[in-house]
């Protein structure tokens, strides 16, 4: 099994290094990690490190701390343009894009969405803070050393712009004419993939994304949820596009 991860504001030099906060109260006395065990320290950024415990102090760690490794980033970053889901589903697609590899999930305040966040700032911005959380925990969970940045709430206009900014933009759509796995993929640069809410993307919505320039393709005969979505859609681009080689 691959070693735990715990996320640090910077990975320190190699040597004796004190884990405390959250993390270090969570190492030592949830996971009870014991003299000997090992785990990664990381920034969250890809720069990570691996550290052998040296004492559990019942809050915290000491660790030894080994050589910085800094990963490279994939040469194309898929960015998750996901439609807000209702309830729990919300933290459960950001779990699943996050553990399925996503370099970046936007929140999106779609037509037929039935969570608002759109009532006020406050509102967005609680929502947003959430689901850095939830990226978070679940890039531990899955022992990423990268956590996906977590975009501020999006209308449709600011999904329309990112559609000009992309390399590649696909719209996820059940009526899409195109199979994703056979639609022209770039190997490199920035991939957008727009996933509608629980009421299916409204006409005006696609027809502006594809005058934008995004693609409406089709994953397979059944119809996803949207919590569900990206993650099946990740795994295909990992190995359509070599991402997971």
């Amino acid at each position: 099994m691959t070693d735990p991860v715990f996320f640090v504001a910077t990975v320190p030099p190699s040597g004796a290094f004190e884990l405390d906060g959250d993390e270090g109260r969570h190492a030592a006395a949830v996971k009870r990690m014991r003299p000997g065990e090992t785990l990664v320290i990381a920034d969250g950024w890809g720069t990570w490190a691996p550290a052998t415990v040296t004492a559990n102090r019942g809050r915290g760690l000491t660790l030894t701390v080994g050589a910085t490794v800094k990963d490279e980033p994939p040469a194309l970053q898929v960015v998750i343009v996901q439609a807000l889901p209702k309830g729990e589903r919300s933290d459960l697609a950001v779990e699943l894009a996050t553990e399925a590899g996503a370099d970046e999930i936007i929140p999106w305040q779609a037509a037929r969405s039935v969570a608002r966040w759109d009532g006020s700032a406050d509102k967005a911005q609680r929502g947003t803070e959430k689901w850095r959380r939830t990226a978070r925990e679940a890039a531990k969970q899955s022992r990423r050393h990268t956590v996906p940045r977590v975009g501020t709430l999006a209308a449709t206009t600011d999904v329309v712009s990112e559609v000009g900014r992309a390399d590649a933009a696909l719209i996820l759509h059940e009526e899409g004419s195109v199979p994703l796995a056979s639609s022209p993929l770039p190997r490199a640069g920035r991939l957008l993939l727009i996933i509608g809410p629980e009421g299916g993307l409204a006409d005006e919505e696609v027809a502006r994304f594809e005058d934008a320039g995004a693609r409406a393709v089709r994953l397979g005969p059944e119809v996803l949820r949207t919590s569900s979505a990206a993650a099946v859609a990740l795994g295909a681009l990992g190995v359509l596009t070599g991402r997971w080689t």
